[in-house]
């Protein structure tokens, strides 16, 4: 029986990274571990969605949205959910084969 790595397996079936399946893949699948992770804090720290959007501004709807990843919530949104969880937030970026000046 051959063994294929994970890696393979997604360039088979979805595609190449930098295809345009691939990169729609990859963002579903970001949006989906952020909704978890927001989830399980919630859960957590004992809130219910309306709790955690009245700490946001923002509908209890909102939150089961960004949960159930049915939306792609705002970046400051996002930001606004995890700092009402008291989460720690790390971001990073990467850009691969660029230079970057600022003058």
């Amino acid at each position: 029986m051959k063994t294929y790595s994970l890696e393979d397996v997604t360039d088979k079936h979805i595609g190449k990274i930098g295809t345009p399946k691939r990169d729609a893949f990859e963002n579903e699948l970001r949006l989906e571990l952020i909704g978890a992770a927001i989830k399980q804090a919630r859960k957590e720290r004992n809130m219910t969605q309306a709790d955690l959007g009245k700490l946001v501004g923002v509908q209890k709807a909102q939150i089961s949205k960004i949960e159930n990843s049915l939306t792609d919530a705002r970046f400051d949104t996002i930001i606004k959910v995890f700092k009402a969880l008291n989460a720690k937030i790390n971001f990073n970026v990467e850009l691969l084969n660029q230079t970057v000046t600022i003058a």
